[in-house]
């Protein structure tokens, strides 16, 4: 479990994450090397899941490389079936992170909502869902390796 005091705010207890997949840990259908080390550190700490509709059909091969739990989720109501999952896990512990429109209820129901605006950009109406953007998954799991970041953002 991650423990963040903010100060002006209650104490943040995370346990879990869950990560969209395309165009937030993946680009085209792959996970970069470069989160490899990052996700390692996290998950020492929180669990980590992988909610995603699966776009390439890869999701579960590049997720079982660096050991996450992956759930596919194949039904036509992805957006809800992504909200569903973080109220089974505990919202008022799990930190959600996604750019895309099936992420919106996901990011509006979770502890704490993180958007990714990188290479392949970020759906616009999840900008008002969101507590933070930031412009790489590099940076939005730096938040918490570096909770200092975290904390200069949500002070108050």
């Amino acid at each position: 479990m991650l423990r963040i005091q903010i100060p002006g705010k209650e104490v943040l207890l995370i346990e879990n994450f869950i990560f969209d997949y395309n165009g937030t840990i993946a680009t085209d259908g792959k996970i970069s090397e470069n989160i490899k080390e990052r996700l390692e550190q996290l998950s020492q700490h929180v669990n980590i899941y992988v909610a995603t509709a699966d776009t390439y059909g890869n999701a579960k091969a590049e997720c079982d490389k660096y050991g996450l739990n992956v759930k596919i989720l194949t039904n036509r109501e992805t957006k809800k079936a992504k909200c569903e999952f973080v109220k089974e896990l505990n919202p008022q512990n799990t930190v959600c992170i996604g750019n895309g429109y099936n992420d919106i209820d996901m990011l509006s129901c979770a502890i704490l909502s993180i958007g990714i605006f990188a290479d392949e950009g970020i759906y616009a109406g999840i900008l008002n869902k969101c507590d933070i953007i930031v412009n790489s998954i590099e940076n939005g799991l730096d938040l918490f390796l570096k909770p200092n970041r975290l904390v200069a953002l949500l002070r108050d």
